[in-house]
């Protein structure tokens, strides 16, 4: 098995910690996290997809192990995680990759993705969505909505339960048909990241922000239309935030896109690792 290496480089003045694992002479594959978690979500992957692939996992600035900036000095929005992972790539040397996109990564990653097409060879999107019909219309979603609409105080301190370990934990087993079977580890990291100083704020500063991933809807799909990358997108289909009509939205723009969904919640990674390691090991070597 090949070993995973835990880096950490200068981007811009920002440190930018990353996980990387596999052989760089052979095809790239970057992975990249959501909320509330950080590259350690793709801890059972990596060594899944190493003999085949040169993987590299970064942290989000103000997640993880990466610099946590103040707030005075950047601007937490998803054009500037988007800016800092796309410097990133840049400085590690990685010139042409897939993507494996989750949660907040999608965001990110179709913003680089639409800036560099000519560098994308694939896309894996995991529960990550990019159309209006993928959002949940459970209720889940309605405090983050409301404070969309009305970013007054109240709203946004409405949202800090979702910081909590308990709202953590919730997410990482809801949805999943034996919650028993999914560890503890990650869930645990994620609320002991989410609990140090400042990190709050900066959460909210994203749940803001997130409004702009959705406004940005139709220039994701202008770019599958017109690029037409390949694509698999593979979700768990109890995800209470992203139904499986935003992963099978995608053939709508890429007829060819395939679709797969696992009987799993939003963090579908945490007990189906060997099923998507296989999907994507079929996928890209197609």
């Amino acid at each position: 098995m090949l070993p995973t290496t835990y880096n950490t480089v200068d981007v811009d003045g920002y440190s930018v910690f990353y996980r990387e694992a596999g052989d760089p002479s052979k095809p790239t594959l970057l992975l990249l996290h959501g909320f509330p978690t950080a590259s350690h979500m793709f801890r059972d992957l990596l060594p899944l997809l190493a003999d085949r692939f040169h993987l590299v996992a970064p942290d989000f600035p103000g997640f993880g192990l990466s610099a946590q900036p103040p707030r005075s000095e950047f601007t937490y929005s998803f054009d500037a995680l988007a800016q800092v992972i796309g410097r990133f790539t840049e400085v590690i040397g990685i010139k042409q990759f897939a993507l494996y996109i989750f949660d907040y990564g999608a965001p990110v990653g179709l913003r680089i993705a639409m800036a560099n097409p000519e560098r994308i060879t694939a896309i894996i999107s995991q529960n990550g969505n990019a159309y209006k019909e993928g959002l949940s219309d459970s209720g889940v979603m309605l405090p983050m909505v409301q404070y969309w609409n009305e970013p007054t105080q109240s709203h946004r301190d409405a949202l800090r339960v979702l910081l909590t370990p308990e709202a953590i934990r919730w997410q990482y087993e809801h949805g999943m048909p034996e919650p028993h079977e999914v560890s503890p580890d990650g869930s645990t990291l994620d609320a002991w990241y989410m609990q140090r100083p400042g990190v709050d704020e900066i959460q909210l500063d994203l749940f803001l922000d997130y409004a702009s991933n959705i406004a940005l809807y139709p220039a994701f799909q202008a770019y599958f239309r017109a690029y037409q990358p390949k694509l698999l997108a593979i979700w768990g289909d109890k995800d209470p935030f992203f139904t499986p009509a935003g992963a099978e939205a995608y053939q709508r723009d890429i007829p060819h896109a395939r679709v797969q969904l696992l009987d799993a919640g939003h963090f579908a990674l945490e007990t189906h690792a060997v099923e998507i390691a296989g999907a994507i090991r079929g996928f890209l070597d197609e």
